[in-house]
């Protein structure tokens, strides 16, 4: 009996490290970066419909390649996710499109929220709970965000003095990380993840 006791002691000893190693909270980080991308990529589709609509084909023409960008992040969290052994609830992206200064505000402030809070807290998380992928990840998700949000920076100056004739009408985005880059601004090999310029999707 004290053979079985003692057995058992050490099953849920075993169980309770087991569970205490779970990465509960880069679980739930990777989920709420999934809808967040997803629905970023989304809704930059649909500003850049409304852009061509105002005749703004530059501006349409970044949130294309941000849009693209941004599905790249999503489906490197998901894959992170899956490999933890979770799964993504399905859900819709919800989101409102205005016009396409406002909608250049939206971006804005959407990335800026990325950059200077979501995304570190994300990585401070992954780090104290050893989860390396994930920290892979969002560090490839806010260096990208960080160049959209000086890309939408400038967009929505342009678009203020009406000189969109003078952004970039060419786009490249990596196929691993969502690196982002004006076809002015290339270079041999994407800067995060050394992914070579060749494997580029052009937008």
């Amino acid at each position: 009996m004290k053979k079985f006791f003692l057995f058992a002691s050490i099953s849920l000893l075993i169980l309770a490290g087991c569970s205490q190693q779970k990465p509960v909270k880069t679980i739930e980080n990777l989920k709420a970066g999934i809808i967040g991308e997803t629905t970023a990529s989304a809704k930059y589709a649909a500003f850049a419909e409304k852009a061509r609509a105002e005749g703004l084909d530059t501006v349409a023409k970044l949130f294309d390649a941000a849009s693209k960008s941004e599905g790249i992040h999503a489906a490197n969290h998901l894959k992170v996710l899956e490999g933890l052994g979770e799964k993504m609830t399905e859900f819709k992206p919800e989101f409102e499109v205005k016009t396409t200064a406002e909608n250049l505000q939206a971006a804005i402030d959407g990335e800026g929220y990325e950059v200077a809070t979501m995304y570190p807290q994300f990585l401070a998380d992954a780090k104290t709970e050893k989860v390396d992928k994930a920290e892979k990840s969002f560090t490839w998700a806010v260096d990208t965000e960080k160049k959209h949000h000086e890309f939408y920076l400038k967009a929505l100056a342009a678009v203020k003095s009406n000189t969109e004739n003078t952004l970039a009408f060419e786009y490249a985005v990596c196929p691993t990380c969502g690196n982002t880059y004006d076809k002015a601004s290339l270079t041999e090999t994407c800067d995060f993840c050394s992914t070579g310029k060749d494997k580029f999707i052009m937008i």
